[in-house]
């Protein structure tokens, strides 16, 4: 599983990102990870902007912020969360973190299925 942490909806670097994961979506299966990402907005604007980009994947709702604040990635000054990315296997042991350092940073699908491929 890649729970894959973003800071806002209908933001441009995470709109490319969840555009670029639901494209993706087929070689992500076929490496055995679901994708979950997961976002501070509340569930009728995940809804909306799930239809909006028709989006493939489902969004994860952390809208009290218990996830971001359990995985170290809320940013108190901001409300939401950095962007970060956890892969955790079928036996739930994380195998692999990171976290960006600036907002508009993020890793490419194909550098994350190669750290998938790779564990």
């Amino acid at each position: 599983m890649l729970l894959a942490f973003f800071p806002l909806a209908f933001t441009s670097t995470c709109t490319a990102e969840n555009c670029d994961f639901s494209k993706d979506l087929d070689q992500f299966a076929e490496a055995g990870t679901v994708i979950l990402p997961i976002s501070v907005d509340s569930v009728p604007t995940l809804r909306e902007y799930k239809a909006k980009y028709q989006l493939r994947h489902d969004l994860l709702s952390d809208f009290k912020r218990d996830v971001s604040r359990r995985y170290g990635t809320l940013l108190d000054d901001k409300f939401f969360s950095g962007r970060a990315y956890f892969l955790i296997d079928k036996q739930g042991v994380l195998r692999w973190m990171h976290t960006e350092a600036q907002l508009g940073d993020r890793r490419e699908d194909a550098e994350l299925l190669r750290m998938i491929r790779a564990l």
